[in-house]
């Protein structure tokens, strides 16, 4: 139980429903969706377009998309929603024009988005509710006007410039030149339009006709290499999730090209510690995430790619024989060498948890990469296009090349737990490479520590990435030099680490419990 003394949030609490979102109007939607008579896999959609438009720093309909879906009866399944890049994109047309790396408002770093493919493929095949019904409450924020929420506008504000490159962006999202305020009302009903298409087209409204074609002519003037077939070829597709245990518990996560294996990498070399043993310091528990974050990551970033081209073999590298050569390298006294990482880091991604009153558990992440993606804007759609083909390598020989038609190395990911078969928790941890270390911290905190998922999400984050490790400013500088010591390069992180949201269910007494961030706007609720 917390303490109602200090500043923090109580966990929320409900019997036939609940929605977790980063934005109060994206956690609102779901709920009306909910109660309807909709499914979790209804509001989740509703959620995340909505957010869509509310967040547009963070997620959109120019973005990609990733879940998992967990049937009250049944195996839970996983949609791969990221987008390929164009047909023309040879790794020899790059390097003969030495382009050695993509900037991040260059139209080559722009894959055909997947995420309205990837929302009407679940509504089609696991919805209850009409499509129409479903973006309702989105096409009605971007026809009528949203107000700015706090944490959206830090975001704005600190991310600016992204828009200011591009004079379509920048006239859409910077009114009068400057950018909205905390209250200030926004809409985008270029944005209506095209969500009121897809309400009554599908997935075909975006993908061929009028707004693919604005697409790819606004793309081609940027000097992107993309075509008509290469957004009407495009289809999502449903796959199996790949897994690990975890203290009698069973994680779940997307497989390649999302950095879900290194989730499960981190759990299983956890689990050989006893995170429960009180004696253990912070520092130390700092210390032993840190090392199982780098041993993992350095895994991730040698193998993941696009599944049709992955040369590594998910179960070997979670065997216990592999797993147990990375943990035996972690000494308690000192830091391990740091990694290289030559791909760009991104914090812009929101995610959706929501659990119904059938027992159907939803977990879905949207995103446009970096903040506000590429900036390049359709005006009359009302798209701003992702910058996901950042996620590429360039380098001849890696299984995460770039090719024609291939889908890029991921960092979005949605989880799943399990408990005896039984789904407990769908949560997800957003924060661009943070996010499969926000998967291994959350779970610790609940199965180790015996917290619930609010005060799991509320406690203290670090990231060891790129030689460094950040520690948010609510650890003690106690703790800072501790980790000195051990020989980390460490700092105070600039931003909040991630936001997190999570639905535990408890079958035994019928009740669900919610947790979202602190560090976002959102909030849980049920009824």
């Amino acid at each position: 139980m917390r303490d109602f003394m200090q500043p923090s949030r109580s966990v929320a609490v409900a019997e036939h429903g609940m929605a977790a979102t980063s934005h109060p109007a994206a956690t609102l939607a779901a709920v009306d969706i909910l109660r309807a008579g909709g499914n979790a896999v209804d509001a989740a959609v509703a959620a995340v377009a909505v957010q869509c438009v509310v967040d547009p720093h963070s997620t959109g309909i120019g973005g990609d998309c990733f879940a998992l879906y967990s049937p009250a009866s049944g195996p839970v399944v996983a949609l791969n929603g990221s987008g390929w890049a164009p047909a023309k994109a040879s790794l020899d047309y790059y390097q003969e024009r030495g382009i050695g790396e993509f900037t991040d408002t260059m139209a080559h770093s722009v894959t055909v988005p997947g995420a309205i493919d990837a929302w009407c493929r679940l509504i089609d095949t696991h919805g209850r509710l009409d499509l129409g019904r479903v973006l309702e409450a989105a096409i009605g924020y971007a026809e009528n006007g949203y107000r700015i929420t706090p944490r959206v506008y830090l975001d704005w504000e600190r991310y600016q410039e992204t828009l200011r490159a591009h004079p379509h962006a920048a006239a859409q999202y910077l009114p009068g030149g400057r950018v909205p305020q905390v209250g200030d009302r926004m809409a985008n009903p270029a944005l209506g339009a095209t969500l009121r298409a897809v309400a009554g087209r599908g997935a075909e409204a975006f993908y061929s006709g009028a707004i693919a074609e604005e697409m790819v002519a606004v793309l081609g003037e940027a000097g992107g290499l993309h075509a008509a077939e290469d957004f009407a070829e495009f289809s999502s597709f449903f796959t199996t999730p790949i897994s690990a245990c975890y203290r009698g518990h069973t994680l779940l996560e997307c497989p390649p090209n999302g950095q879900g294996l290194a989730a499960l990498i981190i759990a299983r070399i956890l689990e050989g510690f006893d995170l429960s043993d009180a004696s253990l310091s912070e520092a130390d528990r700092v210390h032993i995430l840190a090392e199982a974050s780098k041993a993992a990551y350095a895994e991730r970033d040698a193998i993941l790619a696009d599944p049709a081209h992955m040369t590594a073999d998910v179960d070997s590298v979670l065997s216990d024989a592999h797993i147990a050569t990375l943990r035996g390298r972690i000494r308690m006294d000192k830091a391990s060498a740091a990694g290289d990482w030559d791909l760009p880091n991104h914090r812009d991604t929101v995610y959706v948890s929501v659990v119904d009153g059938d027992g159907n558990a939803m977990s879905l992440i949207n995103s446009v990469f970096w903040a506000f993606g590429s900036g390049i804007y359709a005006p009359r759609s009302g798209v701003l296009l992702h910058n996901r083909g950042l996620g590429f390598s360039l380098k001849s020989g890696h299984p995460n090349a770039i090719a024609p038609r291939k889908r890029p190395f991921h960092t979005i990911i949605p989880a799943m737990l399990q408990k005896d078969g039984k789904t407990v928790m769908p949560f997800g941890v957003m924060g661009g490479q943070y996010q499969a270390v926000g998967h291994a911290h959350v779970l610790s905190a609940m199965l180790d520590r015996g917290l619930d998922p609010q005060e799991a999400s509320e406690l203290p984050r670090s990231f060891a990435f790129e030689g460094t490790l950040s520690l948010e400013t609510t650890y003690s500088e106690a703790v800072k030099a501790d980790l000195e010591k051990r020989g980390h390069q460490v700092e105070w992180a600039d931003e909040p680490l991630g936001s997190c949201q999570a639905i535990w269910m408890d079958h035994g007494r019928g009740v669900l419990l919610g947790a979202t961030d602190h560090r976002k706007d959102g909030l849980a609720l049920g009824y």
